[in-house]
This record gives C-alpha cells, sequence and structure tokens, in this order.
C-alpha cells in the first residue's frame, strides 16, 4: 500500500528504492538523496527487537535516517505516515 503513494516519483518528485541492500541488511524502502530509510514492521519483527535494533544502529551510524512503521500504521493511518516521511525529506 505504501509502495503504491511513494513509486515512481509520485511523492514530491522523490525516489524510492524497494529492498534496497545496505551493508548485510536489507531496507524495505530507501530515498538515497535524503538518505532515508523506512522500515514496515509486520508480526515478525516482535520477535526480532534485537536484530531490528542491531540494523537501526548500524543504519545511523552509517547516515541514514530510519523511519519505522506498523502494517497498522499504513492501513489506518496513510497519511499520516506520508507527512512524517515528507518531515524528514529535504523536498
Amino acid at each position: 500500500m505504501l509502495w503504491s503513494v511513494i513509486s515512481d516519483k509520485k511523492l514530491n518528485g522523490l525516489k524510492f528504492r524497494r529492498q534496497f541492500p545496505i551493508g548485510r541488511y536489507i531496507i524495505d524502502f530507501y530515498n538515497h538523496t535524503n538518505r532515508l530509510a523506512i522500515e514496515i514492521d509486520g508480526g515478525i519483527h516482535d520477535s526480532t527487537k534485537e536484530y531490528v535494533g542491531n540494523r537501526d544502529t548500524y543504519l545511523q551510524a552509517n547516515g541514514c535516517k530510519v523511519l519505522r512503521f506498523t502494517n497498522s500504521d499504513i492501513e489506518s493511518h496513510i497519511d499520516t505516515v506520508v507527512q512524517k516521511i515528507l518531515e524528514n525529506t529535504n523536498n
């Protein structure tokens, strides 16, 4: 659902890549210009909190901003999600 909003430069001309590798991690969505990593947390993330924390630490240490949203956020509050993404870009 989020991909349909941010793909093909639909969101203020920002280019996002899907399933983008950074180091040993795969980022759900990534905007290189703003070094913005967007992660969508589903139920699996509840059991992998240490892994997620390590990934966030790695990304931040390499100059990335990390935004996390739940599936519920995307399904129920897509406008708020989009606003938060825009707040974390230079556009």
